[in-house]
């Protein structure tokens, strides 16, 4: 046994850690048609794609047959958890997924996102029908070219199938809470289409009229009674429940950067339980719910080690300057401690070997021999200036502080970002808001000051209060503008599915920062520091 370790160690040692950009040479090879065995043994034919909404181009992954069966194996682990609280009939699933464009790379490689990847296996269907998630949309809305008219029929078919709709899901929770809200414009609309059986002339794409058609029959008992439960409701608190009966739950992404979703989502669920998905990345999956009982907030990921390979990065070693200097010694799936977080390295069948996914995560214990872990943010820092470090958790907790005062005037907050302005000395921060509705100039100078105090990193307090770092700018958008980089990332073939909201809009996405900033109707700067 001691010789076994001592190997591995050894073929551990031959193979360095690596980030995506050491492999980008390799990965390039083969997209432009090096079919030799260059990370896998068996030729790779397809990409899977980023969402690049962080660095403002999407990333070359890798994707495999191997990656689809670990993708199959984990939705299997956490249904049977998420089953035995929360069980399911033979129904259908409202699920809001979307196909994104597919493109062939100069060596003739497929190339799509990697919910696209999953989406378009053969077998993907036969394996959500025997965990009970049966889509009820037709596979011409799912993969269908235009978004807005997929979105929209998605919402029709949930409609027409209502009654057999057991939960709502979608990848991520930004994707539920854009349909519901989609949902409170076109309702009528919708109801029209289900009293007269003909789609409206707003979907103009062939195949999505013809499969839509062969599911819409004239419906005015069905139209009325949805037109009458949307009147009743107030604000639409308890949409989805209200809507679909007999949903148990609804289930998506809800950590990390889809956390700021969950006010607005749990607005639309009421008392509906909110059921947060796996723990993964286009690179692979990582680990399990298996405690779905327990609200998103405060979910913990059960790591499956039979789907890939697993390193952990000690983070108290990456962040002390006295290691600054030595290699970074990861430790195995076992010698992690309780308390402590880690950068995850993985192994996965598609080629990439001891990769630094760039998540931090923390160790809330065990599940068995396994451990659970909490996602804790992404291990590059998101605003930084000086001497301050702020993540993007810090710059939620800061936005949900100054939305409070919000909410006392029935407004809030619909999605912000952020931006370190370096143009004049010193630099400082700056926050766009997107909001609901109109606030006055004094409540945005509240807001603007609370977001201010609200970093309570001691690097940003103390430059803050020595003008190293000048004072944070808020500035207010025209309703629509994140709907317009949604629409940016779409025309450079993001899926929906996959999206998420720039948080921190750096150099490399210039046209996001141009996007905010020509939609700009507001500016206030804080005078929390002001002597």
């Amino acid at each position: 046994m001691l010789e076994k370790v001592e190997e591995f160690n050894m073929d551990k040692a031959c193979v360095p850690l690596v980030t995506h950009k050491d492999l980008e040479p390799y990965i390039y090879r083969i997209i432009d048609g090096d079919s030799s065995p260059i990370l896998t043994g068996k030729s790779i034919i397809t990409m899977s794609l980023s969402s690049g909404t962080t660095q403002g181009k999407p990333k070359y992954v890798p994707w495999n047959d191997e990656l689809f069966e670990t993708t199959m194996q984990i939705y299997q682990t956490s249904f049977a958890f998420r089953n035995r609280e929360f069980p399911i009939k033979n129904g259908k699933t409202l699920s809001f997924i979307y196909g994104s464009k597919q493109f062939k790379t100069k060596g003739g490689l497929a190339a799509r996102t990697a919910t696209s990847n999953l989406f378009c296996n053969a077998r993907y269907k036969c394996g959500m029908n025997a965990l009970q998630s049966q889509c009820c949309s037709p596979d011409e809305v799912i993969f269908g070219p235009d978004f807005y008219q997929s979105l929209y029929c998605h919402l029709l078919c949930g409609l027409i199938f209502r009654e057999e709709v057991q939960l709502v899901s979608s990848t991520f929770a930004h994707s539920i809470v854009h349909a519901f809200r989609t949902f409170e414009q076109v309702w009528e609309d919708l109801c029209n289409d289900i009293r007269e059986g003909v789609l409206t002339s707003r979907v103009t794409v062939p195949s999505i009229r013809m499969a839509m058609s062969k599911l819409l029959q004239p419906n005015p008992e069905l139209a009325n009674l949805i037109y009458r439960k949307c009147m009743g409701l107030s604000n639409w608190y308890g949409l989805i429940p209200e809507i679909f009966p007999n949903a148990k739950y609804v289930y998506g992404i809800m950590t990390g950067s889809m956390e700021p979703y969950l006010k607005k989502l749990r607005h639309y669920a009421g008392e509906l339980p909110l059921l947060t998905a796996d723990y993964g990345s286009s690179e692979g999956w990582i680990a399990a719910n298996v405690n779905p009982k327990i609200p998103p907030e405060l979910a913990t990921y059960a790591v499956l080690p039979q789907i890939g390979y697993f390193e952990f990065l000690p983070l108290k070693e990456l962040e002390n300057p006295t290691f600054l200097s030595v290699d970074p010694q990861p430790v195995g799936l076992t010698e992690v401690k309780v308390g402590e977080e880690y950068e995850i390295v993985m192994t996965n069948p598609a080629g990439l070997y001891r990769y630094r996914l760039g998540d931090v995560v923390k160790v809330m214990g065990f599940h068995n021999s396994t451990p659970e872990l909490k996602f804790v943010r992404r291990s590059s820092l998101l605003l930084n200036i000086n001497i301050d470090k702020n993540t993007e958790k810090d710059l939620q907790l800061a936005v949900e502080a100054a939305a409070i005062l919000l909410a006392e005037e029935k407004l809030e907050v619909v999605d912000f970002s952020s931006h370190v302005d370096l143009s004049k000395e010193p630099g400082h921060y700056v926050i766009f808001w997107e909001i609901s509705g109109e606030a006055s100039q004094e409540l945005l100078g509240e807001c603007c000051n609370c977001l201010d105090k609200s970093f309570v990193d001691a690097g940003y307090t103390s430059s803050r209060k020595v003008n190293c770092i000048g004072p944070l700018e808020l500035r207010v958008v025209r309703k629509g503008t994140f709907q317009k980089i949604l629409d940016h990332f779409l025309g450079l073939g993001t899926a929906v599915s996959q999206y998420k909201t720039p948080r921190c809009v750096g150099p490399t996405n210039s046209m996001v920062l141009q996007i905010l900033n020509e939609n700009v109707v507001k500016n206030y700067f804080s005078t929390a520091f002001n002597a």
